[in-house]
């Protein structure tokens, strides 16, 4: 039953609604990737300090999650989607107040809302998965996510057409597009006719988690997600910084942004596809290898080839470390788990995120865009040291089995 009360018999329409709505509320997302650190900088004495809003939008983030799912399950997906939506519509304008009036602490308490409102648009792909079942089922869950797709080109471009909209107030006008794009989402809303969800149950089942954490797959595959998240954060997260400093104009870090986010989505069209192919490990190695092959690329120079380059290096990267740690993950799932196991999961990677967001700004003022790029190492050689060893223990146990 549809939540009105009717049977919700149109899922490609739920489907087509889902997919937009998921690809407005990302178009505003990427938008603050590339604005939210030139906003900090121009805002805060402290320039250390230019990464805080973004790093406590992804902390409200972290910490949302949860509650609306819950929430969710009790007033339905339409209901929750719609209050995320207004939440959203409320940080917008607060952000624009703070830019206006240049108080930085206001930017930084207006990011908590937009945190909030981007952990609601999350389940945007659970709900497609709920009104489309059956074979339709893969298919929606791709046509939703395809938003980041359609977000990577729209959200720095509506940056650059919006710069200086207000007199006075640089990149106040890309939070206006914001809220127009949360109004128009919500708008939209109006007309979904989705199932309600199941209540969430965060009850104790399954092994303690002393035990789940001391499993090698679950370490890997928390490892991998939380290490590629978080890189890719640090690095995209002090790009704009970095290409201000070196006389690029908001239009060349916004297009880099844009080739960097198409290349976090695209593949994601066929990285199952090569999961299944070559196998999770295997990938996983893939995504560190790529996002060393960003840090290379940007400490060789910084030229407008060499911020491009290391940031599709870095895209690719995550997409193949996050959705690899994700499938891994799954792996090590048992029944009665999966509530506790993905709570433990989303704290972690985007505790990891809210730490990268923060340092970003600390290391880009203290020791330039270097000093950034050459922090990606030891997180990725420990990634890539538990990954191999993880691989050799899998081999030796084939080996075991078949001498």
């Amino acid at each position: 039953m549809s939540e009105n009360g009717s049977d919700a018999g149109f899922p490609v329409r739920n489907v087509g609604i889902l997919a937009t709505c998921q690809a407005l509320s990302m178009s505003g997302t990427v938008l603050i990737a590339a604005v939210s650190a030139l906003v900090g900088e121009s805002l805060s004495v402290d320039k250390s300090l230019a990464t805080l809003p973004l790093a406590v939008m992804f902390v409200a983030t972290m910490f949302a999650t949860i509650p609306a799912s819950i929430l969710m399950g009790r007033i339905g997906w339409k209901a929750g989607f719609m209050m995320g939506q207004l939440i959203g519509v409320a940080g917008a304008a607060l952000s624009i107040v703070s830019i206006i009036t240049s108080d930085f602490w206001l930017f930084t308490m207006a990011g908590i809302l937009i945190g909030v409102h981007n952990a609601f648009y999350q389940f945007f792909r659970f709900a497609a998965a709920e009104t489309a079942k059956g074979k339709f089922q893969a298919k929606a869950i791709s046509f939703v996510l395809a938003g980041g797709v359609i977000a990577a080109v729209a959200g720095p471009q509506l940056g650059k057409w919006t710069i200086d909209f207000f007199d006075q107030a640089l990149f106040a006008g890309g939070y206006l597009a914001i809220v127009v794009l949360d109004i128009v989402t919500f708008s939209i809303l109006i007309f979904a006719r989705l199932p309600k969800p199941e209540p969430v149950s965060i009850a104790i089942e399954g092994r303690p988690l002393k035990e789940i954490i001391r499993e090698p797959v679950f370490m890997v595959a928390i490892t991998s997600a939380a290490v590629g998240y978080a890189i890719m954060t640090l690095v995209m997260t002090a790009t704009p910084l970095a290409m201000k400093v070196c006389g690029f104009e908001f239009d060349h870090s916004a297009t880099v942004i844009q080739w960097h986010v198409l290349a976090m989505f695209l593949p994601s069209f066929f990285t199952g596809y090569l999961i299944t192919k070559f196998g999770v490990v295997r990938i996983i190695i893939a995504g560190i290898l790529l996002e060393t092959a960003s840090m290379m690329i940007a400490l060789s120079g910084v030229g407008l080839l060499h911020f491009s380059f290391s940031l599709v290096a870095l895209g690719l990267g995550w997409n193949f470390m996050f959705l690899g740690g994700t499938t891994l993950l799954s792996q090590s799932i048992r029944p009665g788990e999966r509530a506790k196991i993905q709570a433990l999961n989303d704290f972690l990677v985007f505790g990891g995120v809210a730490f990268a967001g923060l340092s970003s700004g600390a290391l880009s003022n203290s020791f330039g865009w270097s000093g950034v790029t050459a922090a990606m190492s030891l997180p990725l050689l420990i990634a890539f040291m538990m990954t191999v060893w993880y691989q050799l223990q899998l081999s030796s146990s084939k080996n075991n089995m078949t001498a």
